[in-house]
Formats: C-alpha cells, sequence, structure tokens
C-alpha cells in the first residue's frame, strides 16, 4: 500500500473526508472544523478480521492539520455501544481544560448515541503531536497524527522538507482489547499481549499473513524528507531505524531541539519526533527496511516482535530496474534491554534555547515534589483465586497510591466547588514510608488506594524528581503531563541524591517535552511552570500501568485576572 505524502502549499487536498470549513483571521489564525463519526467497522490484519471502533471508518484514525494559532473546533459523535472520550495529547489548552478530554479527569464519556464539541486553540506549539481515545484500551484503535505547522510566513529553524509523512506506530490485537484489560482486571494478571506492532496501521511482511499490509514509502533520491513520528502503541516504548539511511531529530512533542544525527532512536508511547531523512544523491539499486521493536526493562511478558515497512526509490524513467528483484537491506536495532542506548540517547537531546525558541526553565522553585513510580500489590477478593503475584492482583502506584477514577468529572468538581465524595487535596508531596527504592524491595508490597490530588497556586514553579521503584522489578515509566510541557533537567540511576544531584541539573537548555520515560532504576527531574488553571492528569502511558492505578491529579488554582481563569464549561460537555 502507498502513502500520501503532505506537500506544502497542496497539504489540504486530501482532506476531502472531513466537513472542513475555513474562517479566516489574520490576526490569530483560523477556524477549523472537523466532524469525528465513532463508528464499528472490520479490519482485517494477520489473517483476523475483528470490528473496530474507529473514527469516520478509518484506521489510525483521520489526521488533523493546523497551524499555530489556529482555533480548532472539533465535534465528536458516538455511534458505538462504548463510552467514548479523546484526548489532544500535548495540546496545552490553555485555559480550556474542559477539552482535553481523559474521562472522568476533565469530562464525563461522551455517551452512545450523543456528541461533543472540543474546542481549543493551538497557543504556542508547532510540530507533531496526537488525538486518542482516552477511556480503558479504546486508543488501541481510536488513534491519529496531529499536524501543527508554523504561522505563516515564519520557517522551520531547519531547511524546508521536500515532502512530510506520518509515521504513527501502533499495536494490532486479534482479540478485542476492551476484553483483554478486563480480564486482567478481574483476574489480577498480567493481560495478554498484543499480536503485532503497526506502521500507519500495516504490521508488514516479518509477521505471517501480513506482506500485503506492508506500509511502503516511495522516495525520490537527493531529497529531504521530514517523517513525523508517532508513538500510539499502547504498552511498548519502541526503537525505530532505516536501513543504510542516518535520520537528524528537530523536534520532539512539538518543540524544536539541537538537531543531531542517529542511526536509531527511542520514541515512547505519548511522544512523538520529527526526523530529517536525506535520500541517497542517486537511484541505489535498493530498497530499505524501515523496522520497530520494543525497548523492554520490565519482567512481565510483552510483544517481542518487529514491524516493518519498506523505503522504496523511485526508478529514473525508462529504466528496467521496477521489473527486477532489488537486494532488501535491514536494519541493525538495538538490544531489547538496551537501556545504555536509551539513557545515550535521550541525553542528546536539547532545546534549541534560541532568542526565537528559548528554554523558559524556572530558575526558582517555589514546590519540590518527589514521586516514587512503580508496581505493586493489592489484595485478592473473598473466595477468587488471583493470578498476580503470590496469588495477590497486579496494581501500579504514585507515592504508593493506586489512584481510584471517581464517577464523575473532577474538573467538574473542582470548577463548581462540589469536591466532596469526589476527590481529596491530600495527594502525598513525599513517600508516607521511605525506603530502599531501587534496592532490595520492601516485604509489604501492597498499594492504598484512593483519588487524591495536588493543588497548586496559580503560577506556582514546580520541580518534580520522578523515581523508579524495584518493588516488582526496576522498570522504565514513559510519564506523561497533561496539560503543560516541562523541562527535563536531571536523570540519573539509583536513589536520587537530594544533596548531589541537583548540582548537575541542566537549567540552560534542557529538552522540553510532554511525556517523559522514568529510567528503568533510576530518576528524572522535571520543572514546570503552573501557568494553566484545571485539573490535569498525569499517568503512566504504559496503558496497562494506567488500568492498575499509576496515575494522580494536579490541580491549578486560577490566577487573578481574568485572563488567567478557566473558562466556564461549554454547554453541550457531557454528562456522567
Amino acid at each position: 500500500m502507498g502513502v500520501f505524502l503532505l506537500s506544502s502549499p497542496a497539504f489540504l487536498v486530501f482532506f476531502s473526508f472531513f466537513t472542513f470549513c475555513l474562517l479566516v483571521d489574520p490576526v490569530f489564525g483560523i477556524t477549523r472544523h472537523y466532524k469525528f463519526d465513532v463508528k464499528l467497522h472490520n479490519v482485517t490484519r494477520l489473517c483476523h478480521t475483528r470490528s473496530i471502533v474507529s473514527v469516520n471508518g478509518q484506521f489510525p484514525g483521520p489526521r488533523i492539520v493546523a497551524r499555530e494559532g489556529d482555533q480548532l473546533l472539533i465535534k465528536v459523535v458516538n455511534h458505538v455501544p462504548n463510552n467514548v472520550s479523546i484526548h489532544w495529547h500535548g495540546i496545552r489548552q490553555l485555559r480550556s481544560g474542559w477539552a482535553d478530554g481523559p474521562a472522568y479527569v476533565t469530562q464525563c464519556p461522551i455517551q452512545t448515541g450523543q456528541s461533543y464539541v472540543y474546542n481549543f486553540t493551538i497557543i504556542g506549539q508547532r510540530g507533531t503531536l496526537f488525538w486518542h481515545a482516552h477511556i480503558s484500551w479504546l486508543s488501541a484503535t481510536l488513534y491519529g497524527p496531529i499536524i501543527i505547522l508554523p504561522k505563516r510566513g515564519i520557517p522551520y529553524p531547519f531547511s524546508k522538507p521536500y515532502k512530510e509523512v506520518p509515521i504513527v506506530f501502533g499495536e494490532w490485537f486479534n482479540a478485542d482489547p476492551e476484553a483483554v484489560i478486563s480480564q486482567a482486571l478481574q483476574t489480577g494478571g498480567g493481560p495478554n499481549v498484543s499480536d503485532a506492532y503497526t506502521i500507519n496501521g500495516l504490521p508488514g511482511p516479518l509477521y505471517n499473513c501480513s506482506a500485503k499490509d506492508t506500509f511502503k514509502l516511495k522516495v525520490k533520491p537527493g531529497k529531504t524528507y521530514l517523517l513525523r513520528l508517532v508513538n500510539a502503541a499502547l504498552n511498548d516504548e519502541l526503537f525505530f531505524s532505516i536501513a543504510n539511511h542516518t535520520l537528524t531529530v528537530v523536534d520532539v512533542d512539538a518543540v524544536y531541539v539541537k538537531p543531531f544525527k542517529t542511526e536509531t532512536l527511542l520514541i515512547t508511547p505519548g511522544q512523538t519526533t520529527n526526523v530529517i531523512l536525506k535520500t541517497k544523491p542517486s537511484y541505489p539499486n535498493a530498497t530499505f527496511f524501515m523496522t520497530a521493536r520494543p525497548y523492554v526493562t520490565g519482567q512481565g511478558t510483552f510483544d517481542n516482535s518487529t514491524v516493518a515497512g519498506i523505503l522504496a526509490y523511485e526508478s529514473p524513467p525508462n529504466s528496467l530496474h521496477s521489473s527486477i528483484m532489488l537486494p532488501l537491506f535491514k536494519p541493525i536495532l538495538p538490544a531489547l534491554n538496551d537501556t545504555s542506548f536509551a539513557t545515550k540517547f535521550g541525553n542528546k537531546l536539547r532545546s534549541l534555547a534560541s532568542a526565537q525558541y528559548p528554554a523558559n526553565v524556572p530558575q526558582k522553585v517555589d514546590k519540590h515534589f518527589f514521586f516514587t513510580v512503580g508496581l505493586g500489590t493489592s489484595p485478592c477478593q473473598h473466595n477468587q483465586t488471583c493470578q498476580g503475584p503470590n496469588g495477590t492482583k497486579f496494581a501500579a502506584s504514585v507515592n504508593n497510591v493506586s489512584f481510584a477514577m471517581p464517577t464523575s468529572a473532577l474538573l467538574q468538581a473542582h470548577f463548581f466547588g462540589q469536591s466532596n465524595g469526589v476527590y481529596t487535596p491530600d495527594f502525598p508531596s513525599t513517600p508516607l514510608t521511605p525506603f530502599n527504592y531501587t534496592g532490595s524491595p520492601p516485604n509489604n508490597t501492597m498499594v492504598s488506594n484512593g483519588t487524591k490530588v495536588v493543588v497548586l497556586p496559580f503560577n506556582t514553579s514546580v520541580e518534580l524528581v520522578m523515581q523508579d521503584t524495584s518493588i516488582l522489578g526496576a522498570e522504565s515509566h514513559p510519564l506523561h503531563l497533561h496539560g503543560f510541557n516541562f523541562f527535563i533537567v536531571g536523570q540519573g540511576f539509583g536513589n536520587f541524591d537530594p544533596n548531589k544531584d541537583p548540582a548537575k541539573f541542566n537549567l540552560i537548555d534542557p529538552v522540553e517535552r510532554n511525556t517523559v520515560g522514568v529510567p528503568s532504576g533510576g530518576w528524572v527531574a522535571i520543572r514546570f511552570l503552573a501557568d494553566n488553571p484545571g485539573v490535569w492528569f498525569m499517568h503512566c502511558h504504559l496503558e496497562v500501568h494506567t488500568s492498575w492505578g499509576l496515575k494522580m491529579a494536579w490541580i491549578v488554582l486560577d490566577g487573578e485576572l481574568p485572563t488567567q481563569k478557566l473558562l466556564p464549561p461549554p454547554a453541550d460537555l457531557p454528562k456522567c
């Protein structure tokens, strides 16, 4: 199967599947209208046909294209039996938290037969983000890229590419993912793993019964291509490489970075990476695999397979090349558990920190937080046999609090002052019971449960250290913060040392992201300014860990000025 290439200035031509209206405002950008019809449709992969939840009958879902400064009005209509909500991953949602999307956090889900218009403006962001369902495991098939172009007249801080290509990684389950997680939560054991990884919904030729479902990127010699990479997989960090080609990283999580070259990159679920691919100057008489496979640090089972797409050069006119079998080169990816590569790759990422694109790192800190993140256990229900460690149920927590999802939305409860019985503002700022976090695990692995939040005054500057634990084995955790970007000022292995480690923090040009991998057996320190009023979810982007409770929420209070206050809820906000 081929691929449609985004090409300026004619990138809008492929939007024939949308009702797409443009209302021009020369100062603030334009208003773009999309309609997402969430429906069931049959999809066949790996010789398995199943009914999936999708948007507009597409898998993956449609791409959103906008410019910095544009307003988006996206009407989501739910035609399926499942409750649905959509998260616009990485969009700051300044004062528009009602449009952020996580179910029971900023909204009640959209029920069958109902609709909701997500209304937000893209402020100060350009690059690649993505949208996905944010309820249960519907994001296995409900996802698509968000492409944010710079304002008109403002160039990229790198050479303009010949073409732009979204490459979205996903996971395919032959079974219904909703049944997979439901069974796991019932038994207390780990969920069944996926059957394949995908590139733009296609598993590729390394899987049985899949050769026809292969992503092919056709390129011309001597050109530059901007590949917009998104990891929308549910549970796996991924290594990615294109055989015999070097990639230049220019942007992560819709923030420009100092460009650097690499043969291979690492991308966690929830992260995006823009890379420049320079094709060979002349026709190479070969084709090339682009492959991705997991980076694995935990002790549980995982999908140990490889997705492959094909990079194919257009043959010269009047040549015989198209009719002969060309040699196929395959990339060499790091070992599955290559934490050394993961660390070195992460350390190469630095903000541009230029006059035009400054790195506004908070230099002073108002509030310090230290969060442990990791797995634990919960007791098995009476008269039940559970499949977790030693007959317990798997659980996950932040500071040993496994987050209990409410049955109404946190943001509404906060906005209307009705928090009683919904949440409590007493999330611990440090572990209540300190221990040797990366040493021998404690005897008691049980987590506590609660719907606890941290409350921050407007414009609080925050430093948060997230520490992996070895309670059920050290593991990398990609943590995603809604509503903010943050600066990764430091990271290391072992236990964080508050007396020595801060001296090594990078406060000049740290990378700015919305999702960071907490190192396996280590820690990461981030800083952000709480300048966005609302309720903001933070969770591991390995969906299995989120399902087990590795999540929490921050409440940022209104500021004094009208421009520092959360806007009131829209009239069509879904009800629980």
